[in-house]
């Protein structure tokens, strides 16, 4: 008869070695405080990434020795291992996700508490995973504004939960024994392995988030609880095996940071340190003392909690602010241990003493709450008017970019859509990255005449530079192969010999990001995006002048067959704009969002040394957008409550209209 699922609990499978427990817990709790003094952005702690591998080779470990032991005495139920994850898992994230519903209808704007409540929806689902996958892109909110974010690994998890039961146990009885578990395990292993390491380097968003690229690393687990502990191996050797182990996750913690293609091949060396100290079986001063087990019995619950705690400080605007981020790891530590003890061991004692009906039927009825109210939320938009108008009507900017975005600013390829605006006849050109994306039907609305149209040839995070290549870590950030930069300006040169001379073209670009990396993460380092002759590993005057001297040459190509417009580069914010002002005007607090024009003129001064050359040398004239955004002291992303943005660099269709009477010039001047 199968087993009732209480009496899958983790306590009865755990290993029965109470230093082996101890010492489970206690890399728990390093994996946790990796993490999240990672997220938090404490120095030192760049691969806190590496505490997410650590977890789930415990999960592996754990796991297959569940269903393993099940299947050997057997009694296994895979209905009752379900239900025992979902036991051990999803009330702590259910009310989570039910706190962070009833705090966003106080404080958060409608666009923000629409993208929590769908995040919400992914996670209860265990689908989130799958979901920020698909959101990674160029335009993606920043991910220090999603507040389930760190949900994708209970998702991965929760998937890994589902299909190794069914897995092992059709295993088992096609052969009852733990050799060909082993093998099959090891099989299954280095086919993930491998899969994630070419997944890496082609499309790394996937090989981070997806199951099918982290599932070898919860097998290592596995297999660490299948290989037969070797008995012969003495107190020293395991004291060795267990010191070398956290060494080693030490180092990555240490050595990786967010430039570091993950997981791919890095990853192995935490994941072998995990099965390493699982190896060794023993406890430890490292493991064992009791703040580590103190953290390691809330690890759970420390790590649902301080993602959005983050999130918090982030969105009221204090994330550089010391105080408030030390503040923030007490309250991480305070909520973590008040959900262990309120939330996390009661609701699952309370479960596990219901007969196996009621218990689904709590939780079904628990989560479907949660679910129904986050549904609900999405479905009503956010929920506007819980704010002012104003201020809901700044956030809502956020949404007012180029309609046509989708359609016409391909991210992959090579050829593009010739998306025409305005009238049908082409009239001028334009091409650039996304900030041209941005501002072509500005381009459009300064034509004189309906019929003279505009042709827009943009590329997501392309400027249009011969020679110019994406850095291999930007190459991966941006799609890998399917990302071809080089291609498309190639693409471009080649297209243009058909398009009549008498046809001028205008080129807009945001040449500091690629100089010198996106400014709106300020614990970036600076370093090229790009390179040419070779890769520089910092921004170095030599590299700025390489640049430069492409800039001029490209555009003097051009200028060889036809009129040809270079745009000064648009100010960028290094805040998203609509959102940072909304949020502000919310809590009643200045709104106005502005830069100095002299940190303007330092990031880019090279650019505009690089256009002026090209206006000496062949004639290439100069649109400057500075005299409509800037002042003698300020660049400004917003005036009179109005935002120019709809993020942090990019002008909105407001505030692209503001430059439709230096656009005026270029028609003015069609032959």
């Amino acid at each position: 008869m199968p087993m009732n699922y209480a009496a899958v609990s983790e306590a009865n499978l755990r290993p029965t070695s109470r230093s082996f427990r101890e010492d489970i817990n206690g890399v728990r709790a390093w994996a946790v405080v990796a993490v999240i003094l990672y997220h938090f952005g404490v120095p030192g702690f760049g691969g806190g990434f590496v505490g997410v591998d650590v977890f789930f080779v415990i999960s592996g470990f754990l796991m297959t020795g569940i269903v393993v032991k099940g299947l050997e005495r057997g009694d296994f139920s895979i209905f009752g291992f379900y239900l025992a994850r979902t036991r051990r898992i999803v009330p702590a994230l259910a009310v989570l996700c039910l706190v962070l519903l009833a705090l966003g209808w106080a404080f958060l704007l409608p666009s923000d508490y629409k993208t929590l409540a769908s995040h919400s929806l992914y996670s209860l689902l265990f689908t989130s995973n799958i979901e920020y996958w698909l959101e990674a892109g160029y335009f993606d909110v920043a991910s220090h504004e999603k507040w389930l974010l760190h949900t994708w690994s209970l998702s991965v998890e929760w998937q890994f939960y589902l299909i190794l039961p069914v897995v092992l146990t059709i295993v088992w009885r096609m052969r009852p024994n733990k050799v060909v578990q082993r093998v099959f395990i090891g099989i299954v292993l280095l086919a993930s392995l491998g899969v994630s390491v070419l997944t890496t380097d082609t499309n790394p968003s996937a090989a981070f988030y997806l199951l099918h690229t982290r599932a070898w690393e919860m097998l290592v687990g596995g297999l660490v609880f299948l290989i037969p502990q070797a008995s012969a191996i003495g107190p020293r050797q395991r004291h060795l095996l267990e010191l070398g182990g956290l060494a080693l996750i030490a180092f990555s913690i240490t050595v990786f940071d967010n430039r570091t293609a993950w997981p791919g091949w890095p990853a192995v060396i935490p994941v072998v340190a995990a099965a390493m100290v699982l190896t060794a079986n023993r406890s430890s001063l490292w493991t064992g003392n009791r703040v580590a087990q103190w953290l390691g019995d809330r690890s759970y619950s420390l790590y649902l909690w301080h993602w959005p705690v983050y999130v918090d400080i982030v969105y009221v605007g204090l994330r550089d602010d010391v105080a408030a981020l030390l503040a923030g790891l007490g309250g991480t530590l305070i909520l973590g241990h008040l959900s262990f003890h309120a939330v996390e061991n009661p609701l699952r004692k309370l479960i596990g003493r219901l007969r196996t009906k009621q218990a689904i039927g709590w939780i079904a009825v628990s989560v479907g709450v949660v679910a129904l109210a986050a549904l609900f939320v999405w479905s009503k938009g956010g929920v506007g008017g819980r704010f002012p108008a104003n201020v809901e009507a700044v956030a809502a900017e956020s949404e007012n970019f180029n309609v046509r975005r989708e359609e016409c600013h391909p991210k992959a390829g090579i050829s593009n859509p010739s998306c025409v605006h305005g009238g049908k006849d082409w009239g001028v050109i334009v091409v650039g990255d996304s900030h041209a994306d941005a501002l072509v039907s500005g381009v459009a609305a300064a034509s004189p005449d309906q019929k003279i149209g505009v042709m827009q040839w943009t590329y997501s995070g392309c400027v249009l530079v011969n020679g110019m290549n994406k850095t291999p870590e930007l190459q991966r950030r941006m799609g890998g192969k399917d990302y071809r930069c080089a291609e498309f300006i190639e693409w471009v040169d080649a297209s243009l010999k058909s398009v009549p001379q008498n046809i001028p073209i205008v080129i807009i670009g945001r040449y500091a990001q690629a100089a010198f990396g996106h400014n709106e993460d300020r614990s970036q380092v600076e370093a090229p995006e790009v390179y040419f002759s070779k890769v520089y590993e910092a921004t170095t005057p030599e590299f700025l002048n390489e640049f430069a001297s492409r800039i001029t040459q490209s555009a003097c190509e051009l200028a060889k067959s036809r009129t040809v417009y270079m745009m000064r580069p648009i100010p960028e914010m290094g805040v998203d704009v609509p959102k940072t002002q909304s949020r502000r005007l919310a809590l009643g607090l200045p709104g106005e969002i502005t830069i100095s024009l002299e940190s303007y003129r330092k990031r880019n001064a090279w650019v505009w040394a690089a256009q002026n050359a090209a206006h000496k040398q062949c004639g290439v004239k100069i649109l400057d957008p500075t005299k409509y955004l800037c002042d003698d002291l300020n660049c400004y992303g917003s005036r009179g409550g109005q935002p120019y943005y709809y993020d942090d660099d990019h002008l909105s269709e407001s505030g692209n209209k503001l430059l439709t009477p230096m656009f005026a010039q270029v028609f003015s001047n069609l032959q």
